[in-house]
Parts: structure tokens; C-alpha cells; sequence
């Protein structure tokens, strides 16, 4: 079984690898683009993360405004969201919709935090980027995060294609484990017990997750 610290190098790779802003221009194909383009900020904002891991401790409200404004541009947290909700959100109002977006995003910082600048020293490889032939607006992204020990664990982002051009994060899969799905399972499981209300699943959202246990869901695959 991987340990939990092991288990939680993958997940700070979910973070890590999302401070991406600008395509290069090159004349390489599209595959080859994206790869540069993630593999480029990633090591960036690894950079960035180890010298700001201070900043947690001393002001943690300072740490999330600095990880939210360098992730808030790839990672789209509102369809994950949305998707997190699932069927239940026809039965929530717009309120309740955005509510759940800070909840939600709120959550994965306060139970990734201490991972994030606690962890052992790792390397992240981005080793191949795959655009679906039948959707060019979508892509994945094939990871593999190494830890100081040696281990390796492999991570994939699921993209797609904004309006505008640029390419945003919408899931990530970590040793074969669906987080999107794993985190829709658990708001149904929600709904169920707090018997179809919606703004109750809500509010308890970051008892919910703490609950969840993900770290150890991934160490178990």
C-alpha cells in the first residue's frame, strides 16, 4: 500500500502543475505545443511554490489568495463544480451554484494545504499530451510525479478548449483514481444524507470533504 505522505505527492501534483497562462508560438504540432506549454509552467510555479511554502504558516490567508489567483486562470473551477453537483444542480438556485464554487475550491485548499508545503522534494514530468481526434477541444495530459524516495506516480489531466483559445483543467486522475468522480459520489452521498437539501450539502461541504479521505482512496488503488 503507498503511504499516505507517498499518496499525497500525487496530489500536490493536481496544484502544482496549474499556473499556466500564455501558448507558446511555435511551429510545433498541437501535442507538442501543449506539452511545452504545461511542462514550462509547471516547473514555474514549483519554483513558486517552494518559495512562498513560509507564507502558509505565516499567513495562510495570503497562501490561498496567492494559489487561487495562479490557479483561477487554468482551472475551471466552476464546471468542475457544477459537475460535482451534478443532477442536483437544477435544484439549486444561481446563489446556491456560486456559493458551492467558493465552498468547493475553498475545501481543496484548506485539505491540501499542509501537503502542498509539507511534502518530501518530488520532480514533476509531463510526458505526453494526447488531442482527442474526434473533439480537438479536448485533450489529456499524461503526468508522472517522482518523489525524493524514487516512487513514481502517474497523474493525468482531462482539458478542454475555451472559446477563446486558451486550455483549462475540467479533471485530473491520480493512480487510476477519477477525483471528479470521487467528489461527485461524495455530494450524492450528501444529498442522500441530509435528505435532498441542497444548501445543508452546502454549508457542510468542508466537513464532507475532511471526510472523504481521498489521500487514502489513492493509496488503496
Amino acid at each position: 500500500m503507498i503511504t499516505l505522505r507517498n499518496s499525497l505527492v500525487a496530489l500536490v501534483a493536481m496544484f502544482v502543475s496549474l499556473s499556466i497562462t500564455a501558448m507558446p508560438a511555435t511551429a510545433a504540432s498541437p501535442e507538442q505545443e501543449l506539452l511545452e506549454y504545461v511542462d514550462s509552467n509547471t516547473q514555474e510555479l514549483v519554483d513558486k511554490l517552494n518559495e512562498e511554502k513560509n507564507l502558509y504558516s505565516e499567513d495562510p490567508e495570503a497562501f490561498y489568495a496567492s494559489m487561487n489567483k495562479a490557479l483561477s486562470d487554468f482551472v475551471d473551477f466552476r464546471r468542475i463544480a457544477a459537475r460535482v453537483m451534478g443532477r442536483y444542480a437544477r435544484q439549486a438556485t444561481p446563489d446556491q451554484r456560486d456559493e458551492f464554487v467558493r465552498k468547493f475550491k475553498r475545501s481543496l485548499f484548506d485539505s491540501y494545504a499542509q501537503a502542498l508545503v509539507s511534502t518530501e522534494e518530488f520532480e514533476i514530468k509531463v510526458k505526453e499530451a494526447m488531442i482527442n481526434p474526434n473533439d480537438p477541444g479536448r485533450a489529456s495530459v499524461q503526468m508522472e510525479v517522482i518523489s525524493a524516495s524514487g516512487n513514481r506516480y502517474p497523474v493525468t489531466y482531462s482539458m478542454y478548449k475555451t472559446d477563446q483559445g486558451s486550455w483549462m483543467m475540467e479533471n485530473v486522475i491520480v493512480e487510476g483514481v477519477n477525483i471528479g468522480l470521487a467528489f461527485r459520489d461524495r455530494f450524492s452521498q450528501e444529498m442522500e444524507k441530509q435528505r435532498g437539501d441542497v444548501q445543508a450539502v452546502i454549508d457542510n461541504w468542508g466537513s464532507a470533504m475532511e471526510s472523504l479521505k481521498l489521500d487514502q482512496t489513492v493509496g488503496n488503488t
